[in-house]
């Protein structure tokens, strides 16, 4: 499948989805164990749109947002990485993906990045942070600053963090975090979020991870909110108390995503999230029975 490239305008930036990979046939019991299969498949019209053929499982992406600002050049989340040793995730291991490429197709080179910003520290979110060289784990965009929320490296780097909803990413922190704080390229975002760069707003939105941020940016009265992984697919838009297998800290996921719904509906804002299919953004609107979603 080819790369999405499509790009949107906020304000002064201009936003461009570039794709890592697609994940194909993702069971719905699977990321949503504790919902019935009428959560999901239900008679509804507007959640069926977003299910594989069949009616039983997802169709996900995985994607890098880049930012373009009259200023800078940023990256928001990095995807899964080549050549990491994730044995106990085989979707994610020992990837060969030509993401560098995709990246300069779209203008992006990676010694002209200046900010990554990380969301959160999960496997499909930092692994293009390093890549490897001579088999030690280097920085992939060596002149950038990387904007990592601090508790999730906290939490990441110590013995806390060995839990089972956490086996998926397990070495994430060691080869995709680490070499960046060692080479002296990290700053931190404390836990209770704030601004960075400005039109920067990093937004505390705990519970899929301990320290998960959403970040806001504000240009010329427009927002877009990056979404990272407080949901995966628009059928929690619909369903707000659904969480994924992968949200550690369950009900302070629901609560974050019920805050976050509301914010982008009261600010009429462009969401841009990492594992919704298609063009992954669009906007959210009210109806009667709570939210509704509409992809750009």
């Amino acid at each position: 499948m080819p790369p999405n490239f499509k790009s949107h305008r906020v304000g002064d930036a201009t936003i461009t989805k570039v794709e890592e990979q697609e994940l194909r046939n993702v069971p719905a019991s699977f990321l949503y164990p504790a919902a019935e299969a009428s959560n999901i498949t239900g008679t509804d019209g507007a959640l069926r749109e977003y299910l594989e053929e069949g009616g039983d499982s997802f169709r996900l992406s995985v994607h890098t947002w880049v930012v373009r600002t009259p200023e800078h050049l940023i990256l928001i989340d990095t995807g899964s990485g080549n050549d990491k040793e994730r044995p106990r995730n085989p979707t994610f291991h020992r990837q060969s993906i030509p993401f560098i490429e995709r990246l300069k197709a779209v203008g992006v080179h990676p010694e002209h990045v200046d900010f990554v910003f990380n969301t959160h520290l999960h496997v499909d979110h930092s692994g293009w942070n390093t890549r490897l060289e001579d088999g030690k784990w280097v920085p992939a965009f060596p002149n950038a600053r990387y904007v990592f929320p601090r508790l999730e490296c906290e939490y990441y780097s110590s013995a806390d963090s060995h839990n089972e909803v956490n086996v998926p990413s397990l070495g994430v922190f060691e080869d995709s975090v680490a070499p960046i704080i060692e080479a002296g390229l990290a700053d931190f975002i404390q836990p209770s979020g704030g601004r960075y760069l400005d039109i920067f707003e990093f937004i505390p939105t705990p519970g899929h991870s301990v320290g998960h941020m959403s970040i806001a940016l504000r240009s010329h009265g427009e927002t877009a909110i990056f979404g990272g992984d407080i949901m995966h697919s628009p059928v929690q838009v619909y369903r707000p108390d659904l969480n994924t297998v992968f949200c550690e800290f369950q009900s302070e996921a629901s609560a974050s995503r019920l805050r976050m719904l509301n914010l982008l509906a009261d600010e009429d804002a462009l969401y841009l999230a990492t594992h919704f299919p298609a063009s992954s953004a669009g906007v959210v609107g009210r109806v009667a029975e709570g939210f509704s979603w509409t992809y750009f």
